[in-house]
């Protein structure tokens, strides 16, 4: 939800590109800094590849020069507003987002069936458009308004699996 409202509140404001503040808010909503750098590095990566897409968009350009590289969700809301997208889509997109990529990495981790993995998807989508529904109307208020879950196991998860001899992903 953290993430949806993100790329909601950054496509709603793509032109006026208030990276600071998106930046703070996303900061607030990562307490892990496992998950603050792989997150940038996911950002810069995606922005990388909106740059090329849409090389002409200023938000995109302006979101390139950002210290440190945006964080993913910043990212993904940029580029869906070069797209020609709405603050919902791009809600829609990082929701969908944080379920269809650990059920990729199960299918190839646990070697569980692609069309089970992709049946419970299906089924996921109700909820997901209920998440990205709830973040996009949070798209133009106050920033500080903006979803913010905790999963504190998540994040003590993240650090540990940062340290680990053998590491899976960088995410």
């Amino acid at each position: 939800m953290a993430t949806a409202g993100l790329a909601a509140a950054a496509c709603a404001r793509a032109d006026a590109g208030p990276w600071d503040s998106l930046d703070a808010e996303a900061d607030a909503r990562t307490p892990s800094p496992a998950q603050r750098a792989a997150s940038r590095q996911q950002g810069r990566a995606l922005l990388r590849a909106a740059r090329v897409a849409w090389p002409d968009d200023d938000g995109l350009a302006a979101l390139a020069g950002y210290r440190g590289g945006p964080y993913h969700a910043i990212a993904l809301g940029a580029a869906a507003a070069a797209a020609g997208c709405d603050a919902g889509d791009a809600a829609r997109i990082a929701a969908y987002q944080s379920v269809a990529g650990p059920a990729s990495a199960a299918v190839r981790l646990l070697a569980l069936d692609p069309m089970r993995a992709t049946a419970v998807l299906a089924r996921l989508a109700r909820d997901v458009d209920q998440i990205a529904e709830r973040a996009a109307a949070t798209a133009d208020g106050p920033l500080d308004e903006l979803p913010c879950p905790s999963a504190p196991a998540l994040d003590l998860l993240a650090e540990a699996h940062i340290r680990a001899e053998v590491r899976l992903f960088e995410s």
